[in-house]
């Protein structure tokens, strides 16, 4: 499955100075990692997010978002956003704040 590599590269730009940035291959698409805890990534042309079971009822009451449901089970703690929702660049960093502040509040791994 492949992923919008342009997004990808937006991303990135936001990202890439961040403590403990990296990056990996998963869900069919790519993740961006912060002292080793998933972020966010991207899924085909949808922005992925992981904010916490308590930010996002909140979160999915935004226009463009809905559920994670990857396995066909809802990921309590994710989001995807579609592209219209990231359409310019400070949404797309308004989102990934989100993102960083969960992945801020987790443990580093090695």
């Amino acid at each position: 499955m492949a992923y919008d590599e342009a997004l990808a590269q937006r991303v990135r730009h936001l990202l890439k100075r961040r403590a403990g940035y990296s990056e990996r291959k998963m869900f069919g698409g790519i993740c961006f990692m912060l002292q080793g805890n998933m972020s966010c990534g991207i899924v085909q042309d949808k922005l992925m997010l992981r904010l916490g079971e308590k930010q996002v009822p909140q979160a999915l009451q935004e226009p463009f978002t809905h559920e994670m449901d990857f396995t066909g089970k809802v990921m309590k703690s994710m989001i995807y956003v579609e592209a219209p929702g990231i359409a310019n660049d400070e949404d797309l960093k308004e989102w990934l704040n989100q993102a960083i502040k969960f992945a801020k509040t987790l443990p580093a791994k090695s």
